[in-house]
């Protein structure tokens, strides 16, 4: 077998097993989203979030879309 045979059998096999990037590309939309959505209504609402149950709740979405995004990307990477 000659190298170029062999190159392109490699190539042909990394091509088959080429994961889909759109999970990472929703996920890190959704906490694009979310992120600019919290610094709107941070800046017109000084106050917000309005009480302790409602401070965890927003860090509780952060933590799990950054979550999703990092694992999306962990995914399409391996």
């Amino acid at each position: 077998m000659d190298l170029a045979f062999l190159l392109a059998a490699a190539e042909h096999a990394a091509e088959e097993h080429h994961k889909s990037e759109l999970p990472f590309f929703i996920g890190g939309g959704l906490l694009v989203a979310f992120a600019i959505i919290i610094s709107v209504v941070g800046f017109k609402k000084p106050e917000f979030p309005a009480n302790e149950q409602a401070a965890r709740g927003v860090m509780a979405l952060s933590v799990a879309l950054v979550a999703g995004a990092l694992g999306s990307a962990i995914y399409v990477a391996l």
